[in-house]
């Protein structure tokens, strides 16, 4: 392994472990969500500001007036994302959440099949079957004793749409790719700020200092540094390994929802879990899965 090889690999590591932590500072902040969200971009907005300013990223002319608009709309509809996911912790949990958003990269297929006349093939197709199988795992453990969220089948709706904003915000971003991927990043944080500031509870402001922590962490580690690791790990590492070390974020999540909150999964959650998080390695890694073999037995 080279050294850039190596490098990426820390520095995906390290970006998909911040990544899953994402939804205990979400709960340990006590804050309402639009508020979490609103104040992760404005920290985040002022990391990413000073990252691309020693970068060289603010100059004049890396934008032009149709980049500049497909920036703000993939800003809304990361925002939206985040909203969607951090309001399925309290409703599911932090592990069923995050295993049901893992349904993204499937969602992004069939847009790109729609938008950009993207081939959609037999095996991927097959694996978006085994998802869904492990969507209706998850789905069908609705009122287990392993079950802890308010609202169950809300919290997986909610899953459900911030993957799909999630796809769509990717698929423009697909446009973007002479953009520095810094650049977004901010322009997507000062979108956030711009559309949550007339949502947000500015008064009073949060009193704890524990809820400040919390939310300063969210926009300068979660966000700020967290996109400085996962953008410069994507330079370095071929797309196979990139895809295959994302798979730490919903793991990390899992376990850390267990440790910290006690939140078990009952074993038919577990098998959708797994279903879904090998259905999604499977098709970033090119695996061919044997139809006529699994029809047969």
């Amino acid at each position: 392994m080279n050294e850039s090889i190596r490098r990426g690999t820390l520095e995906m590591i390290s970006a998909m472990l911040i990544c899953g932590t994402i939804g205990w500072l979400v709960v340990v902040s006590g804050q309402p969500v639009l508020d979490v969200v609103f104040w992760r971009c404005v920290f985040g907005a002022a990391t990413l500001l000073v990252i691309c300013a020693a970068m060289g990223f603010l100059r004049p002319g890396i934008l032009t007036r149709a980049t500049f608009g497909l920036a703000l709309l993939s800003g809304a509809a990361i925002v939206g994302n985040w909203v969607l996911l951090f309001g399925s912790y309290s409703r599911a949990s932090i592990a069923i959440g995050t295993a049901v958003y893992n349904v993204q990269p499937f969602l992004l297929v069939l847009l790109g099949a729609l938008f950009l006349g993207e081939k959609v093939t037999a095996q991927k197709l097959a694996w978006l079957g085994v998802s869904f199988v492990g969507m209706l795992a998850i789905v069908s453990a609705h009122g287990e004793a392993g079950q802890v969220g308010s609202d169950y089948l809300g919290g997986i709706a909610l899953a459900l749409g911030a993957a799909a904003l999630y796809a769509v915000a990717a698929l423009i971003i697909k446009r973007l790719s002479g953009v520095p991927p810094h650049l977004i990043a901010l322009i997507q944080a000062v979108t956030g700020v711009l559309l949550l500031a007339p949502w947000a509870n500015l008064s009073p402001l949060p009193q704890a200092t524990s809820a400040w922590a919390s939310l300063a962490t969210l926009g300068i580690v979660h966000t700020g540094i967290m996109y400085v690791l996962l953008y410069g790990a994507i330079q370095k590492l071929p797309t196979a390994l990139t895809g295959a070390l994302s798979f730490i974020y919903p793991i990390a999540a899992i376990f850390v929802d267990w440790f910290a909150f006690g939140h078990r999964l009952t074993p038919l959650q577990w098998l959708g879990v797994v279903a879904i998080l090998l259905a999604a390695a499977g098709m970033q890694r090119g695996w061919s899965l044997n139809l006529r073999r699994l029809a047969w037995r």
